[in-house]
């Protein structure tokens, strides 16, 4: 038996301001910013899924995301997109194939939303 599952546990995003990137999250994804942070450089986005961490202390412009690392997961791809754009969220593409779109963080990570 293989001690290592098939499964992804958390992916960590690089942040300049451990705070400011919390509610930033939050506020796209409709959640309160209430967690916690951690160690004084983590703070854990309550997520379904796949867990996403946000780590101030691993920041700096050469580890941002120049491509997407994975996506957000909607239903409806016309209204995510203009739900980011009302967010005044930086978009970098348009809807492509009728699927997906990427968009930016504050901080420059590249970041995807795409219809499942």
């Amino acid at each position: 038996m293989n001690p290592i599952l098939n499964q992804v546990g958390t992916i960590f995003i690089p942040v300049s301001n451990i705070e400011k990137s919390g509610n930033w999250y939050c506020d796209i994804l409709g959640l309160l910013a209430d967690g916690e942070i951690l160690f004084g450089h983590l703070y854990i986005v309550p997520m379904n899924g796949t867990g996403i961490v946000l780590d101030s202390k691993i920041y700096s412009a050469e580890n941002i995301f120049k491509t997407p690392p994975f996506h957000f997961n909607t239903t409806n791809i016309d209204q995510a997109y203009e739900y980011m754009k009302s967010k005044n969220v930086e978009l970098t593409t348009e809807i492509e194939h009728h699927q997906w779109f990427n968009f930016k963080d504050p901080d420059g990570n590249h970041l995807m939303v795409c219809k499942r």
